[in-house]
């Protein structure tokens, strides 16, 4: 897997192979909670709606494509638990070094804008619930939601509200499968009344504008790069398996959502928002709608706060502790503040993807430098080469 560096690392690689075969299932459960959490943070909220405005009846074609994309990008991650950090760790190889710490700042960067997006879209279902959704009310309590954020980091620590992560995880989860259950059945219903099934108008878009719409969902699947920064708490054959197994749950249940979901999209009359979710809920059960904003609420005030624990943490390290973290929330809650100001949601969702797109294409250049296999050189690049196009070229829906 990693070329060359197989026989300059056959010692520590050797072992790893070891574990890979030894990793117990418990601890790859464990392991996948935080990915798991980032994945399912805030996409199935706005997935829909988006896929759908861009390719309309074939939007689960496109949520396979992301799929596939996000999974290649994933090997990329792996690849690097397994090849790069050996290197890392030794130091001596100042280019990999060099590369991975540009990495670390681009991906505070792109933490800065999804803990906006996650407030962002908190607020959105949240106001919709009282039909004060409107984008100035949306600013107001996503600057007031990240602000506590921050008082709390600056004074208290955000350590003690990392626990929700899990709790959050658990209800989001629990709220999907009530949601493609509901979905299930009210799809049957349509199909047996109906013999056959009712689906969105195709959009009159150019396959342009499609693509770049398309790409600027990847932050819709992101979160599989949480395991690279799992070292203290588990091995590397643990992070690489939950890696993996979190990413074949979750975008097979994206899949699934998205296709379950269609049927009811027609229901929007073509009025796509970045809550239309609440809307496709109660037409399918008025009694999904309260449970999957509490769901929503928890979530992304989870995922909004992981994700200001985990840039406040890359800035003291890129820092060389220089910068504590208290100073750290400040950043991170002030960008995101400003943020909520500039941009809608579905704005804010590209701009994500293009961040992260940023910080992948950089693990790319890191995958790249420890490896000297030709045919994974020439894989890297060919991920590399989407992944710039998704920097350059995403765009928001609308």
């Amino acid at each position: 897997m990693c070329g060359g560096l197989q026989q300059r690392y056959t010692a520590p690689l050797s072992g790893i192979k070891t574990e890979i075969n030894n990793v117990t299932i418990s601890n790859i459960r464990s392991a996948m909670s935080t990915p798991l959490a980032s994945i399912f943070g805030s996409g199935f909220l706005v997935v829909v709606p988006i896929l759908a405005s861009a390719v309309g009846p074939y939007a689960v074609f496109a949520m396979a494509v992301v799929a596939i994309v996000a999974f290649l990008v994933g090997g990329i991650v792996r690849h690097n638990i397994l090849c790069a950090e050996p290197v890392l760790a030794k130091g001596n190889k100042s280019f990999t070094v060099i590369v991975e710490r540009l990495s670390d700042l681009a991906l505070v960067g792109a933490y800065v804008v999804s803990v906006c997006l996650y407030i962002h879209i908190l607020s959105t279902f949240v106001l919709a619930n009282f039909d004060l959704d409107t984008d100035r009310n949306k600013s107001i309590l996503t600057s007031i939601i990240i602000g506590v954020i921050t008082i709390i980091g600056l004074f208290g620590g955000l350590k003690p509200l990392e626990k929700l992560e899990r709790w959050a995880l658990y209800v989001t989860i629990l709220i999907l499968a009530v949601l493609l259950i509901m979905f299930g059945i009210y799809d049957a219903n349509q199909f047996l009344a109906q013999r056959q099934f009712t689906f969105p108008e195709i959009p009159e878009r150019t396959a342009w504008e499609i693509a770049t719409i398309v790409a600027g969902t990847l932050i819709v699947v992101q979160g599989f790069e949480t395991t690279r920064y799992l070292g203290k708490y588990f091995d590397s054959a643990t992070r690489i398996r939950a890696s993996r197994w979190s990413q074949y749950f979750s975008l097979s249940v994206y899949v699934l959502f998205v296709a379950l979901a269609l049927p009811i999209v027609p229901a929007l009359n073509g009025n796509y928002a970045d809550n239309s979710l609440i809307k496709l809920a109660a037409t399918a059960s008025l009694l999904l709608p309260i449970p999957l904003i509490v769901a929503a609420s928890m979530s992304q005030f989870s995922a909004a706060v992981a994700d200001t624990l985990a840039a406040a943490a890359n800035i003291q390290e890129a820092s060389h502790q220089r910068v504590g973290t208290r100073w750290g929330y400040l950043f991170v809650g002030v960008s995101a503040m400003l943020l909520a100001w500039t941009s809608s949601t579905f704005e804010i969702i590209a701009l994500a993807s293009r961040a992260f797109a940023f910080y992948y294409l950089l693990q790319c250049l890191v995958a790249f430098s420890v490896c000297r296999n030709h045919l994974e050189r020439a894989r890297f690049v060919f991920i590399a080469i989407i992944l710039s196009f998704v920097l350059i070229f995403a765009v928001p829906a609308g």
